[in-house]
C-alpha cells in the first residue's frame, strides 16, 4: 500500500484501471436490465392447449351466456355452438360441485336435449302423414280401376273352361307321372286358376 504512492505513474495507472473496472460493471449492469424482460420472456414455459384449458376450467361462464340457450341453441352459429360448447365441456373436467347451476343445465340439455336429430316432431304432423298417404292412395286406386275399366277383356286361354281342358289333354299325355297331374291320386288343381268366362265375359269360340 506504501509503494504506490512512491511511484506516481504506478499510482496513476490503477487508479485509471479501477475506474475502467467501474465503468464496464456499470455498462454490464445496464445491459442485464435491459435485456431481463426479453430474457425471462424466451424462458417462460410455453403455453399449450392443457394450460388453456386449465384456465378456462378455472373460470365459470358467466349467466347471461347460458340464459335461453334451449331457445338460442338451433339459431346460434356453428362455430359460436363449438365454442360454448368447449367451454362447457372443460367446465365438466373439475368437481361438477364447483359448476354452477346454469352450466349444469346447458350441458344436459346440449348433450341430451330435444334438438338436432331428437327434435320433437311439430305439432299435427301425423295427422297431415296420414291425410297425404291416403289422398296418395285413392288416387292411385282411381286411376288403376279407371285404366282396368278401358282395357280389353282376359283371352280364352285365361278361362276355367279352356285350363280345365288343358288338364285333361295333360292327363291324356301322361305329361308329369311321377309326382304331377298325371300321377296317380293327383288331387291338386292342376292349371285352373282363373273365373269362368260368363263370369269373366269372354266368349270361347272353337277354332276353324
Amino acid at each position: 500500500m506504501i509503494l504506490p504512492s512512491l511511484n506516481p505513474r504506478l499510482a496513476g495507472s490503477s487508479i485509471a484501471a479501477r475506474s475502467c473496472t467501474r465503468a464496464s460493471q456499470r455498462s454490464f449492469q445496464t445491459s442485464a436490465r435491459a435485456l431481463a424482460p426479453t430474457f425471462a420472456a424466451s424462458h417462460q414455459p410455453p403455453v399449450t392447449s392443457q394450460s388453456r384449458q386449465s384456465t378456462r376450467s378455472a373460470h365459470a361462464i358467466s349467466n347471461p351466456t347460458l340464459a335461453g340457450i334451449e331457445k338460442r341453441w338451433e339459431g346460434m352459429p356453428p362455430q359460436e355452438q363449438a365454442e360454448l360448447w368447449m367451454q362447457l365441456r372443460d367446465r365438466m373436467k373439475v368437481n361438477w360441485n364447483e359448476m354452477t347451476l346454469q352450466e349444469k343445465k346447458a350441458a344436459w340439455w346440449i348433450a341430451f336435449g330435444p334438438h338436432g336429430p331428437r327434435a320433437e316432431s311439430p305439432p299435427g304432423e301425423w295427422p297431415r302423414i296420414w291425410l297425404y298417404t291416403g289422398i296418395g292412395v285413392a288416387v292411385s286406386a282411381i286411376l288403376f280401376l279407371g285404366v282396368q275399366s278401358f282395357a280389353r277383356p282376359p283371352p280364352r286361354t285365361m278361362t276355367k273352361e279352356w285350363q280345365e281342358a288343358t288338364n285333361e289333354y295333360l292327363k291324356e299325355e301322361r305329361v308329369n307321372p311321377i309326382y304331377g297331374i298325371s300321377s296317380e291320386g293327383y288331387s291338386g288343381k292342376g292349371y285352373v286358376q282363373s273365373k269362368s268366362a260368363k263370369a269373366l265375359g269372354v266368349k270361347i269360340e272353337e277354332e276353324e
